[in-house]
């Protein structure tokens, strides 16, 4: 085997779904690669040109993909795949490929799909999920977010247009060409009695009244492409895909009950889809690493919200979007710390780590909350510890001002690392950490039920672990802690009066107002990582995923940790729905606003607090604390 082979051996076995091949299939794929160098602003292939027996790779560099008004669609660096989609389609392309920075690209024909790629189960279905979702994974990013399964995006309902234009069989087609370009769309449904006859777009106008095929005067039922294909209100953004490239076609017209007899209710285009693609979080991650300022960064961020709230219409589960959502703060955080690194102009003095904190630590921040974060930096001797930790509150500064500017505002108690209390070396970590446990008054028990949320998001991840470690022997050490974090999660107890009526704000600017972070979620919360360390279970900061865990570890306690479980994604979606309406944290709700179903919602929960809490209470024998 050549040397050219085994460096394209190397790269490939990566990245899915090339790692996902036999080494034999692997290196015969590589064998058969031809190597493309692209210059800057080269092409590779544009729009209505034929589409070539191959799909692509990129090696180095970049290649964006380019609608016909030069608009970027998608931009493929490093181990993404493209070319995939038009290769199964066939016909010609509909994207411009264009080199954006010089690149190396491999060229990967189609008899090598079928007889090495196709033939592997895993492989093949990695790329028919990929092909269908039209995302592209390099392995670090599927291992990172792993939650961005193309099936489960795929099968939410797509988002059609609810108000299609429509005509008579007897119009004339310039008639329709006018009110296309009137209405600004690329399609007209011809109708009867509103049940689709057929359908004339763009396409049709250029390839058979342009050309001189038809007249102008012709009736539109002349050129209408029948029968047209009808698909219900239910379909899934995955079938949508699947029916245009079966059938190739770029529109599919939506009815009632899904077949041409019953009536027209939408129509749903490949540039829907298009467009619904560009609005998921993978591809909102890709563009953050694509951004140069922090107000394009606040403005993907206001395009999570779109998103959220799209997927709480879709009723994909609420654990789903806290990690998308996570993921995405995670990305803008990233980008914002190496920017801000760079605008220091000095590198960091040793290494550090940052951590988000609380909610955001959980992955259950959806909605844009105060900021709760922390910096740990490497010991480094007692005379260089003024100036590096001088710097550190510097890069944190910038960090936490960008974030704000995002619109995560700065922490009303300065809970973030830009406070020299919450920006220190590992060894004062765990000093401080251990007074804390050793201590544990009232305001070292607040710190701990946020600190012991952390979640690793820059840097040096071995410094969180050693601190982590640090934590549980320390505990391990104090065990009489846990009994004062027991009595701790038990004082916000189920949020009902002696008439079972909502416990509410007494007074206040939410005076009157029912508090569901601090009377409903918390109490979960604070039972869900006080039993998870009881077990001394590590890296597992998720509300649900801890109660789901406990149900593993104690299935005698099962009913009762799945109630939980249940119970809090009920709590996070109700107030992640009021804070999206409402247009705030969702935090403080106006029982009136509530309808009769929802009160009953929410005091279902609150047996799920009670329940959690007498447990806890036997667990720990608090009732001689109490």
């Amino acid at each position: 085997m050549n040397t050219i082979a085994l460096r394209i051996f190397d790269f490939l076995k990566q990245y899915p779904p090339f790692q996902l091949l036999e080494k034999e299939q692997l290196l015969a794929v590589s064998q058969a690669v031809d190597v493309i160098y692209l210059r800057k602003e080269d092409l590779l292939f544009e729009i209505d040109q034929p589409i070539a027996a191959c799909f692509y790779v990129v090696r180095d560099g970049a290649v964006g993909l380019f609608r016909a008004a030069g608009e970027l669609a998608d931009e493929c660096d490093e181990g993404d795949i493209f070319g995939l989609r038009a290769l199964v389609r066939k016909g010609t392309y509909m994207l411009n490929a264009k080199a954006v920075e010089e690149s190396v690209v491999y060229s990967i024909s189609s008899k090598i799909l079928e007889n090495y790629i196709t033939v592997n189960v895993e492989a093949n279905q990695f790329l028919m999920s990929s092909f269908v979702s039209n995302t592209r994974f390099n392995s670090i990013e599927h291992k990172k977010y792993p939650f961005f399964n193309p099936d489960l995006i795929e099968t939410q309902t797509a988002d059609y247009s609810k108000n299609p234009v429509v005509c008579a069989p007897e119009t004339t087609v310039r008639d329709a060409a006018i009110l296309m370009t009137k209405r600004r769309v690329g399609s007209v449904v011809i109708v009867n009695n509103n049940h689709p006859l057929g359908i004339i777009t763009d396409k049709d106008l250029r390839t058979k009244i342009a050309t001189g095929k038809f007249k102008n005067t012709e009736k539109v039922s002349v050129i209408m492409s029948s029968p047209v294909k009808t698909f219900s209100q239910k379909i899934t953004v995955a079938d949508a895909q699947i029916a245009m490239l079966r059938h190739r076609i770029t529109h599919l017209c939506i009815t009632k009950d899904g077949t041409p007899t019953s009536e027209l209710t939408g129509i749903l285009s490949e540039h829907d889809i298009i467009v619904l693609r560009e609005h998921n979080a993978s591809a909102l991650i890709k563009e953050i690493k694509r951004t140069k300022t922090v107000e394009q960064l606040k403005n993907i961020r206001a395009r999570a919200e779109l998103l959220i709230i799209r997927y709480l219409k879709q009723d994909i589960p609420i654990t789903f979007i806290g990690r998308m959502i996570s993921a995405i703060n995670e990305a803008i955080t990233q980008h914002i710390i190496d920017g801000a690194i760079e605008y220091l102009g000095e590198h960091p003095p040793v290494n550090f780590a940052w951590l988000s904190l609380g909610s955001q630590g959980r992955e259950e921040q959806l909605l844009l909350t105060d900021q709760d974060n922390a910096l740990v930096f490497e010991d480094v001797p007692k005379e260089d510890y003024k100036t590096t930790k001088s710097y550190f509150l510097k890069l944190a500064k910038k960090i936490t001002t960008d974030l704000n500017t995002v619109g995560f505002e700065f922490c009303p108690a300065q809970m973030m690392a830009s406070h020299s209390k919450w920006c220190k070396s590992v060894s004062k970590w765990k000093k401080q950490f251990n007074q804390w446990i050793t201590k544990p008054n009232q305001d070292h028990l607040m710190f701990c039920a946020i600190f012991f949320d952390f979640e690793h998001i820059y840097g040096t991840k071995k410094l969180l672990d050693d601190l982590s470690e640090h934590i549980f022997s320390s505990i391990d050490s104090h065990t009489i802690f846990l009994n004062f974090m027991g009595k701790n999660a038990l004082l916000n107890p189920p949020p009902l009066g002696f008439f079972r009526q909502f416990l509410v704000e007494d007074d206040g600017a939410h005076k009157d107002q029912f508090d569901i972070k601090a009377r409903a979620m918390m109490p979960l919360v604070d039972a869900a990582r006080l039993l998870i360390l009881s077990h001394n279970t590590k890296s597992l900061n998720n509300t649900v995923q801890r109660y789901k865990k406990l149900a593993k570890l104690e299935p005698q306690n099962k009913d009762v940790y799945f109630f939980c479980a249940a119970s809090y994604k009920d709590l996070l979606r109700f107030r992640t729905k009021q804070g999206l309406k409402n247009k705030n944290s969702g935090r403080f709700i106006d029982l009136e606003s509530l309808s009769k179903i929802d009160r009953l919602a929410l005091k279902r929960t609150f047996k799920a607090v009670k329940s959690i809490q007498e447990l806890i209470k036997t667990r720990f024998r608090l009732a001689q604390m109490m």
